[in-house]
């Protein structure tokens, strides 16, 4: 059984002739007008503006002679005016009956237009035949005021939902129409469906990069917010990535192109939003199932409450056809069908303005219940490359010569210690030369000769005399206690100075474990590292469970343990090496994943690399679903306790007057209870954590 993604109704897959794909996704639908408003909300909303404008023209008219005027041929007026109410601003729901009938399922239309049309049935045989009902009295107003708040009540919650799927649209709205193909000396326009992938393109100052694409040319400033969430531009070099819909900010690029049409980022994360907003969730099912048989036996409540009351309360039939409208007006499953699409829809899009990717529904549902953090180390806590700490010159040297001679040392090695040299080097304004010799040995380090004939030595106790090493190695071992790799640094056979190097924090590291450990979540730290460096870093980070020198199998069984202890785990790594555990854990969370969101095994992504972020969808997976309860609560409880109030429960307390507006009182209830559905939901977009 699938879900109507407009209404939430519940469809038969099997026998619905009402389909639409879209994103490579197929959908179904419960009516006509739920399908054009999936494809084209613009035209849905402006048919409905329409028959809201002649519907509530024609019932205020109906209403006055009602209530106001007492005219010749009255009667006949309203039935004219109530018949174009009737058959033409409420058509929507007689096409409704007739889709409910091929897909032999019935829908919320089916109540509506049931109601509505024995309200005016019979006012219509009292005003033509008048010797059937004796007793009088027409409800023209009733079935034109029902139909108009029930118009008005949808184009309401039609206006919500369009701020809901704000953030969809402006995804889509990203995508650019144009790009600037280089072709030699020529530059031609054309749309972006034609780019090919490995084409040069232009990209002005201004516009947005065309598809997924390295830069071949230029330098310029590149605005990610909308993909990432970070509000500074990014300096974009020869070389470097671009993500298509993404702005060129400062100056031209040219690009060549990487990715094109569903392969590009923008339409993955598109997809990735429009899944999780239509997706199930677990708690949905109750939903589900009460939908799929909730119309019909609304029809035979109503059914056996106006002969009920007929037969043996001795109610006359007037009064008994407003029961039964009553019931079936005030009982629609509106609100029950879009409780939790609408909090799913919000909370997708914001996430995914914030640069997280929620792949379904259902990831946030066993987000919301995570009570235990495994985290990776490396590309996770830390930035997955080592920097240099500590520089101490021994000797009489000072820093800057220290750091000169193993930058001189390290300038040919491709080793990435020696990369994090050169590049400390550079940051402290340090000319470096190149070496006349280098040689390098395979885990002890690299020896080079300089132009002035000294040999410099760059590595660990391996290239060094023991003497010399135990005249430095208390401060050596200093370092190391820290989880530092030290560097011993020589000239001419003697130690001028130490390096230490590690693998730092994220900024937002201490952040984030502080954020978890104030928010109860037990964490563990499982790294590949060794016993020193692992601990050393959950030192910093005052994580107290620590398992280290662990395989990704390894990791995969921590989790699987922890799971068998009860716990609901979510697993924070880099989605690469960590893609078993990724899978294993509940919640598996990919961080630092970029734009590359297609490949990756978690079902939530951060595509900033922020392991606060993780904190975040955690938090956000809890608010969502408190959300989502708030509003399955209200559907429920509006329906349990409205449907025996329209059946009649306070005829003995206020007598049968009160059916001369109740009737409307249940038309505006169901609406309002629709609106407030998706007015909560809206609420999530103020989501912040504090």
């Amino acid at each position: 059984m699938a879900t109507d993604p407009i209404c939430g109704m519940y469809v038969d897959e099997k026998s619905s002739k009402l389909i639409s794909e879209s994103q490579g996704r197929r959908y179904y639908f419960c009516s006509t007008s739920c399908k054009i408003q999936f494809e084209k909300p613009e035209r849905e909303m402006k048919d409905l503006r329409v028959s809201l404008a002649v519907s509530w023209s024609l019932t205020l008219v109906v209403a006055a002679l009602t209530y106001v005027f007492a005219v010749s041929y009255g009667n006949y007026v309203m039935l004219a005016l109530a018949s174009v109410v009737q058959f033409y601003a409420g058509r929507r729901f007689y096409a409704g009956i007739v889709d409910a009938v091929k897909n032999r399922s019935a829908n919320m239309d089916t109540l509506i237009a049931i109601g509505t049309s024995a309200a005016w049935a019979y006012s219509t045989v009292v005003v033509i035949l008048p010797s059937v009902f004796p007793t009088g009295g027409v409800y023209y107003d009733t079935s034109t005021i029902i139909i108009s708040l029930i118009l008005t009540g949808t184009y309401m919650q039609r206006l919500a939902e369009s701020k809901a799927s704000s953030a969809v649209s402006a995804l889509v709205a990203l995508q650019p129409k144009i790009a600037h193909l280089v072709d030699g000396e020529k530059v031609t326009d054309i749309p972006i469906e034609q780019i090919k992938v490995g084409e040069t393109l232009l990209v002005k100052p201004g516009e947005k990069i065309p598809t997924d694409s390295v830069v071949v040319q230029g330098e310029s400033s590149v605005d990610e917010s909308m993909i990432t969430g970070e509000s500074m531009p990014v300096t974009k070099r020869s070389g470097d990535a671009v993500t298509g819909g993404t702005i060129n900010s400062t100056s031209s690029l040219r690009i060549r192109a990487a990715k094109v049409g569903e392969d590009t980022a923008l339409v993955q994360i598109i997809k990735i939003v429009k899944d999780a907003a239509s997706s199930k969730v677990p708690i949905q099912k109750l939903a589900d199932k009460v939908s799929s048989y909730f119309v019909p036996i609304v029809i035979l409540i109503g059914l056996a409450a106006a002969l009920s009351w007929h037969y043996v309360g001795g109610i006359g039939v007037n009064v008994s056809i407003l029961i039964f409208v009553s019931v079936l007006i005030i009982a629609c499953p509106c609100a029950l069908g879009i409780a939790t699409p609408a909090a799913l829809l919000v909370s997708s899009g914001w996430s995914a303005r914030n640069g997280i990717l929620v792949k379904s529904g259902e990831s946030l549902q066993k987000a919301s219940r995570v009570d235990t953090v495994v985290l990776d180390k490396t590309g996770t806590l830390t930035k997955g490359r080592p920097e240099v700490t500590d520089i101490v010159p021994l000797a009489g040297y000072i820093e800057n010569d220290v750091l000169e001679f193993a930058a001189v040392a390290e300038t040919n090695s491709e080793h990435v210690i020696g990369r994090s040299i050169i590049g400390m080097a550079a940051k402290h304004n340090v000319k470096v030369g190149f070496p006349t010799q280098f040689s390098y040995r395979p885990g002890s380090g690299v020896t080079a000769l300089d132009r002035q004939g000294r040999r410099i030595a760059v590595g660990n106790r391996d290239l060094f005399a023991k003497e010399q090493v135990d005249a430095v190695e208390r401060q050596v071992q200093k370092l190391e206690s820290d989880g530092k790799t030290t560097l011993i640094v020589g000239v001419d056979g003697r130690i001028i100075g130490l390096i230490a190097l590690a693998d730092v924090l994220k900024e937002d590291s201490k952040k984030a474990i502080s954020a978890f450990s104030h928010n109860g979540y037990d964490i563990w730290l499982v790294t590949g590292d060794n016993e020193r460096v692992a601990d050393a870093i959950a030192g910093q980070l005052g994580i107290k469970n620590v398992v280290y020198q662990s395989k990704p199998g390894d990791k995969m069984e921590k989790i699987a343990e922890l799971q068998k202890e009860g716990k609901t785990v979510a697993m924070i790594g880099d989605g690469v090496n960590d893609a078993p555990a990724l899978t294993k854990a509940d919640v598996g969370i990919a961080i630092g994943a970029g734009t590359d969101v297609a490949i990756q095994a978690g079902s939530i992504i951060l595509v900033r690399n922020r392991v606060y972020d993780a904190f975040v969808a955690l938090i956000l997976g809890r608010r969502t679903m408190s959300k989502i309860r708030q509003n399955l609560f209200w559907a429920f409880g509006y329906n349990t306790v409205l449907i025996p109030v329209a059946a009649g429960a306070l005829i003995p307390f206020f007598t049968v007057s009160i059916y001369g507006f109740l009737p409307m009182l249940s038309a505006l209830a169901m609406a309002f209870s629709s609106v407030t559905v998706v007015s909560n939901s809206l609420l999530l977009s103020r989501f912040r954590v504090r």
